[in-house]
């Protein structure tokens, strides 16, 4: 996919949706950021690697979907201006939701890694990690699912207003906590952990400890179905 531009006006209008904080965390960088291609998955090659028993550690950053002592846990690393990340969102994700989440095989643990424009998906994850606990996936689910139409269209105030509106939380609640350094220290511990591992690329998944080189719906299964009990 080539890259979009974002105009001055749609930067403009995310100042709108979410005030002042916009102007230090966007207008600051370039007047005109663009989306890259789709960061690369991490190679094939590399995919049979040890269990990393650091990328299981627990974060207080974490955004855990599903039973907190579900056997199995899904760690993913992902950016809300990856093209691949909603597409993994919108495909794959409702049916590992369906099959092993919903019903306490399995936790999925959600991790930011932000990705170009890294000014927009910075406020993004922000945003997300801003919301009421219960609503962040419900505030990702929204960033994902409209994050194609949002670049094509350049309509990204609304793509950030329709996040706030989703997120149980005021516009003011949602500024103030964003201009919080607390929610960027959050951030970069996620991102932090993702170089740890060696992560490289978005999403990028671990099941149990283990990345799984195929994110897509057969490779994931592939990953779970052998931990089922």
């Amino acid at each position: 996919m080539g890259k979009r531009q974002l105009s001055l006006a749609s930067m403009a209008a995310v100042s709108v949706a979410i005030g002042s904080m916009f102007a230090t965390s966007v207008m600051a960088g370039s007047a005109s950021p663009t989306r890259s291609a789709p960061t690369p998955r991490p190679a094939a090659a590399a995919a049979a690697p040890a269990v990393t028993a650091s990328v299981t550690a627990p974060l207080a950053s974490d955004r855990v979907l599903g039973r907190a002592d579900a056997p199995i846990t899904i760690i993913e690393y992902a950016s809300f201006t990856c093209s691949h990340c909603a597409s993994f969102t919108n495909t794959v994700l409702p049916q590992i939701k369906a099959r092993y989440i919903d019903t306490g095989k399995a936790k999925l643990i959600f991790r930011d890694l932000p990705t170009p424009p890294v000014q927009v998906s910075q406020l993004a994850a922000a945003v997300a990690r801003c919301a009421a606990p219960d609503r962040f996936f419900t505030v990702a689910e929204h960033l994902m699912h409209g994050q194609e139409q949002a670049f094509s269209s350049g309509e990204i105030g609304d793509w950030f207003k329709g996040a706030i509106n989703l997120s149980g939380r005021t516009e003011q609640q949602i500024s103030t906590c964003v201009s919080d350094p607390a929610t960027k220290t959050a951030i970069d511990n996620d991102t932090n952990s993702a170089v740890a591992v060696g992560v490289t690329g978005t999403p990028s998944i671990f099941v149990n400890g283990q990345r799984v080189a195929n994110p897509t719906l057969e490779g994931l299964t592939e990953a779970l179905a052998p931990l089922v009990r």
